[in-house]
């Protein structure tokens, strides 16, 4: 590896924290899955606009390259000294925000998941693909009453079934240009599939960024509703799926900003008022610790005045805190919308 990967124009936070001394030091090393430096910061050597510009390629990567991550960590996360990760997905009880649907027009809970003894999605053989798929399908086979769903092999579905699936958006296609640089599409679309249950609102998507992207989303403002059931899923697939967890780390994901609960909630609000009034806006987000995405969400636009809001924190928070917090913010939010 040269002295200077990274071009002189990229401006991620890899290339902030990968000093000569660091870049000594890691230049050398590799986890056992045979992942190095030099492939966690492809992507960001590749696309000098990426934010993070690294990857983690397995478990390891986090102790491997600490020198690098960590840092990177707590900046984007906001933490400092010793972290540790607590979870939490007992049910909760949350008033409907949004009983008549005004404002809310969709609510959606989602985690990632990695399985131990794995490397994560960019860093996997195709035989290796093929075991953590079935291992996961298997899995996925024990869920029961309103969780009980099919699991679509992309390698099956034929082109037909494939356009109706996207068309409701259902299904996840190749990465972007950042994913793609870092490996995650290799072997594209083989062992990669979705499953959902009969009504659609317990939704796994497997071989995108991580091994498992669950996701819990329905049509309404009942945010305890999507909570609840994702942690009822969680829960069963626990009892025969070992989940990479770190003490410090919390849940690990091949992006270290996706780390820790890797659980984003958020809801499709329409705000007409506020869309006009966007630092009102901007200060209650900003008051609650969320974020707005566009329409479409990361890297969109604001459509017709329907914004995508979550939690921005994910590390050092329980997902019982994130969703009470949501919550709370979505409140305050509808109660400024309705007062302008």
């Amino acid at each position: 590896m040269k002295s200077n990967p990274f071009p002189e124009n990229a401006a991620g936070l890899a290339k902030k924290y990968l000093s000569p001394e660091i870049l000594q030091a890691l230049k050398g090393e590799t986890t056992d899955s045979g992942f190095t430096l030099a492939m966690a910061i492809r992507s960001g050597v590749l696309n000098p606009d990426s934010s993070i510009g690294i990857y983690a390629g397995d478990a390891q990567s986090y102790r491997t390259f600490a020198a690098i991550l960590h840092p990177i960590i707590e900046e984007y996360h906001g933490v400092s000294g010793e972290v540790r990760q607590e979870s939490d997905l007992a049910a909760v009880t949350l008033a409907n925000l949004d009983p008549e649907g005004r404002y809310i027009r969709s609510s959606r809970v989602r985690v990632a998941r990695n399985l131990r003894g794995f490397p994560f999605t960019n860093h996997l053989k195709l035989e290796e693909r093929r075991r953590l798929e079935e291992k996961i399908v298997a899995a996925l086979s024990v869920l029961a009453d309103d969780l009980r769903g099919e699991y679509h092999s992309f390698e099956l579905l034929g082109a037909e079934k494939m356009a109706a699936l996207r068309a409701e958006k259902l299904i996840f296609s190749k990465g972007d240009r950042f994913q793609e640089a870092a490996g995650f599409n290799a072997d594209f679309p083989k062992s990669r599939g979705i499953f959902f249950s009969a009504d659609k609102g317990l939704r796994i998507w497997l071989g995108e960024e991580d091994h498992m992207r669950i996701i819990s989303q329905e049509g309404s403002a009942d945010l305890a509703a999507v909570f609840n059931r994702l942690g009822r899923a969680l829960t069963t697939l626990e009892a025969s799926l070992d989940f990479v967890r770190d003490e410090s780390y919390g849940y690990l994901s091949s992006c270290p900003t996706n780390i820790g609960t890797t659980m984003r909630a958020g809801v499709h609000i329409y705000l007409e008022k506020l869309n006009c009034n966007r630092q009102l806006l901007d200060a209650l987000t900003e008051k609650h610790d969320l974020q707005i995405r566009g329409t479409g969400g990361e890297k969109t636009e604001v459509d017709g005045a329907v914004f995508d809001i979550s939690n921005r924190r994910r590390l050092g928070i329980s997902e019982r805190q994130i969703i009470t917090g949501l919550h709370a913010g979505l409140q305050e939010i509808i109660e400024a919308e309705k007062s302008l």
